[in-house]
């Protein structure tokens, strides 16, 4: 069963992305904590949206993805963005990680997104695979971009004063 998360769903879901983050050997950066989660998919305005995996018989958590809205200067529309999808490993080959991802088409297509794009690490090959198999393109020719901490810092102390609005997003 794929289902929207609620409130109640948060230390579950903290949970998987920490086990998502030492998956990609990565766990020391997942910092979010379950305040930080509740605020911004229950917040006043969300900055992304989830789904829970649930074992129809057990009702257990199996998995979840999270996704936010994103807009193309391109085709005029918006899309979607999959930040993570994570189902635990003694789920994985079961069917949740499609029915996740068919359920984020399926939204897609109610809300007139255009595009469905996530990122993968190189090195995942079952995913690549997973994603390949679903008829995903994988766009070799772009790279991810990231600033943070320090060089995020220094870059914003540059902003000319006048002129540079606040957002709100």
């Amino acid at each position: 069963m794929i289902r929207p998360a609620t409130v109640n769903d948060i230390p579950e879901l903290r949970t998987m992305i920490r086990e998502l983050a030492a998956y990609e050997r990565a766990e020391e950066q997942a910092r979010a904590t379950e305040g930080q989660l509740r605020e911004a998919l229950f917040g006043e305005h969300p900055a992304g949206f989830a789904l829970i995996a649930e074992d129809d018989g057990t009702g257990e958590v199996m998995g979840y993805a999270l996704w936010f809205p994103r807009f193309s200067t391109w085709t005029g529309t918006r899309g979607m963005h999959l930040e993570d999808l994570y189902v635990r490993a003694h789920a994985r080959g079961a069917g949740y990680g499609k029915a996740l991802l068919a359920t984020l088409a399926a939204t897609c297509r109610r809300n007139g997104y255009d595009r469905f794009e996530w990122w993968v690490l190189s090195w995942n090959t079952p995913a690549v695979d997973f994603y390949k198999s679903l008829g995903a393109e994988l766009l070799d020719e772009w790279k991810v971009c990231r600033l943070s901490g320090e060089p995020l810092g220094e870059l914003a102390a540059q902003a000319p004063e006048a002129g540079a609005p606040a957002c709100d997003g």
